[in-house]
Formats: structure tokens, sequence, C-alpha cells
């Protein structure tokens, strides 16, 4: 993260940067324990925090637990039902071990309950989303990003590990790409590790129009401005439908079922034929059903500050 990153998002600096990054799942996750267990030891705080299912969320919800200290989950009780994902593994024992679940939606709730959560010494909790918290808040400030768009444009992002590393799922995503840019012009901001693999793959991209990658509000302008997204982000399915926009979803299963039960939502995973029929769809569809009700109306942030303050 850099200077600018925080100064663009209105965020105060972090007290303690931990510098770990570029290792492995393991060397990463059991560095990011003693790092963060240095500064709680020092800190002594009466919470830890933690949000999603990042690597750092399992080191910060182990650390909690080995040293005793109270320990929140927001984003909690989500579930894709694949445990080849890294994130599902870190969300469920991120749960398992919490004392707060703070759930975004009535499906985090079900599964939390469907596991048995509520015989378990811990309080679940339906906050709402503070990402639409975010994404209300930083529509305004956003940023377009230093390319040419054309109108009517779709935004498309790939890097989930799934597909990147898996030559015969990526060559069918970008041979359905290359199809639909024929007709409407696909923005990709990608990876450069990602962008290597498509050269050694020899894959045509020349009808995509392939850019760095951008940041937070560079994004936000981009989705906000598109007429669709494609994309096997977890995060950016939810953007999409807070900026009233459907998302064709490149993967085989989601963590945010609502989406896809409302419509504004569609899996495809890896299949071309799929890929370009949900394009098709799309031409016909004016825009998602975009109820921000649904993740909590904005107000997220503030059920979660007011649950910590009482809990006891």
């Amino acid at each position: 993260m850099s200077d600018i990153f925080f100064t663009e998002m209105q965020i105060p600096k972090p007290n303690y940067f931990l510098g770990i990054g570029g290792k492995s799942h393991g060397a990463m996750t059991g560095q990011m324990i003693e790092k963060i267990e240095e500064v709680a030891t020092f800190e002594k705080p009466d919470w830890i925090m933690v949000y999603g299912d990042t690597n750092s969320t399992l080191a910060g919800a182990i650390v909690a637990s080995k040293l005793h200290i109270r320990l929140a989950h927001i984003e909690a009780g989500l579930r894709s039902f694949n445990m080849r994902m890294p994130e599902e593994v870190n969300r469920i024992l991120t749960d398992r071990i919490s004392n707060i679940l703070f759930c975004p939606t009535d499906t985090a709730v079900q599964n939390l309950a469907n596991e048995g959560y509520d015989k378990l010494d811990c309080k679940v909790i339906k906050s709402g989303d503070v990402m639409a918290d975010g994404a209300m808040f930083y529509k305004n400030l956003a940023v377009k990003p230093s390319v040419e768009t054309r109108d009517d444009f779709i935004l498309c992002t790939i890097h989930r590990a799934e597909n990147t590393d898996d030559e015969s799922r990526l060559r069918t995503i970008f041979e359905a790409l290359g199809e639909i840019a024929k007709k409407k012009q696909i923005i990709l901001p990608l990876h450069p590790r990602t962008k290597k693999i498509l050269e050694n793959l020899k894959l045509d991209t020349s009808n995509l129009t392939i850019i760095e990658p951008v940041g937070y509000l560079e994004m936000v302008w981009l989705i906000d401005n598109c007429s669709l997204v494609m994309s096997d982000s977890g995060g950016l399915q939810k953007e999409a439908y807070f900026f009233e926009k459907q998302c064709i979803t490149l993967r085989d299963e989601t963590e945010w079922v609502e989406l896809v039960e409302c419509g504004a939502n569609t899996l495809v995973g890896a299949d071309k034929d799929k890929i370009i029929e949900a394009y098709k769809h799309h031409s016909q569809f004016n825009k998602a059903n975009s109820h921000l009700d649904l993740y909590g109306g904005g107000v997220a942030s503030e059920n979660i500050i007011r649950e910590l303050l009482v809990y006891n």
C-alpha cells in the first residue's frame, strides 16, 4: 500500500505495517501470525477485528484465539462450498473461533445456523455489508482512469488461480471474450502475472483493451460507467450490484447466491458457449434490480460499532 492509497480513500495511515508478501500461503500466514502477535501483545486490545477471508484474516483470528482476545469477524457466514478455494478454508476457520460474527446477508446467517452456530458460545448478527457503505461513499470520489473508453463498454477482471492457473479454463474464457469484444469494448485491468501467462500461451487478446491494474477510485469509476461486469472476483460481483450493473461471473460457484437468485448475477464458469449466451442475454437486460437494503442499506458500519459497544 502507498501513501496515495490512504490519501485518496481518506483512510488514516496504519500504526503498524507488517511488510509481508510474495510468499507461499503457509509462509505468509505463519509470518503474519508472528507479527500480529507481537502487536497484540504490546497493544493489549479489547478486540481483534478481522474482515473477509484472506490469509491475514485467518492469521489475526488465530492470534486472537491464542491470546484470548475477543474476536469479531466481519463478512462472516459466507460459503462457496468449494474447499479447494483457500478463501473458503480461511473463512470457515475464522468463523469457528470468533466471538461475534457479523453477517452481511440473510443467507450468511442461515449458513451459520445450518452449521450449528446457534449452539456455540458466540453471537451471530446480521449487520449488512460494509462494502455497500463504501460504494455509496466513494462513488462521489471516483476518478476516470487514463484509458479511452467507448460508449457502453464492458468491465472485465480475471485473477483467481482456478482460472489463471488452468490453461484450459483461461483459453476458453479468452476465446469467449475475444468474440464478444468484436461487438463491444472490453476493458480488462490485468495483473502482470496474468498478462505474462497469456503471452506464454500465445492467446489472442488483440480485440481487448488491456490496461494496467487501477486504483480503487478508478475501479469505482469503471464500474459506475460500464454497461456490464464480467469477473471472477467475489467483491466485484457485489459492487456491480451496488451500481445497478449485471455481472457475468466466470466461476462455477459464488458465495453471493442471493445475487444469482435475484437475477443480477449469472454463473457461467469457464464455458465459452455459456459466457457468450450470458452476454447475449444481457443485451436484452435493462439493469439489475438494485436494492441496497439487500446488503444493509449503507449502515453496516454503524450496526457493527453499536454491537461491539454493547457486547459483554
